[in-house]
C-alpha cells in the first residue's frame, strides 16, 4: 500500500463517497468492494475510482444486476472488478 497524507484523504473521501451512495444497494456493492479493497489501491486506482463514483447510481446497479452493458465510455477494469464483486 502506497501512502502519503493526499493519498490518505482520498482514500477516506471515496469510502465515505462508496458507503453513502444514496440507494442502499449500491452502498452495499460499491460500498464492500471499497472496504474490502482501498488499502491496496495504487494512487492510479484511486483515481480511476474517483472517476467512477461520478457516474450515477441508476447507471451502475443497473450494469451490476445485467439490467444493461456497460457502455463503452465508462469501460474500465476497475468498473468491471466492482460489477464482478459480491457483498
Amino acid at each position: 500500500m502506497t501512502s502519503s497524507p493526499d493519498l490518505d484523504i482520498r482514500r477516506k473521501r471515496l469510502l465515505w463517497r462508496a458507503t453513502h451512495r444514496g440507494i442502499k444497494e449500491m452502498d452495499l456493492i460499491l460500498g464492500g468492494f471499497v472496504t474490502r479493497n482501498l488499502g491496496c489501491f495504487s494512487a492510479s486506482e484511486i483515481a480511476e475510482l474517483e472517476r467512477i463514483m461520478d457516474i450515477p447510481d441508476q447507471d451502475m446497479l443497473a450494469w451490476a444486476t445485467k439490467q444493461g452493458p456497460v457502455p463503452a465510455e465508462h469501460t474500465s477494469d476497475m468498473l468491471r472488478r466492482i460489477i464482478d464483486s459480491r457483498p
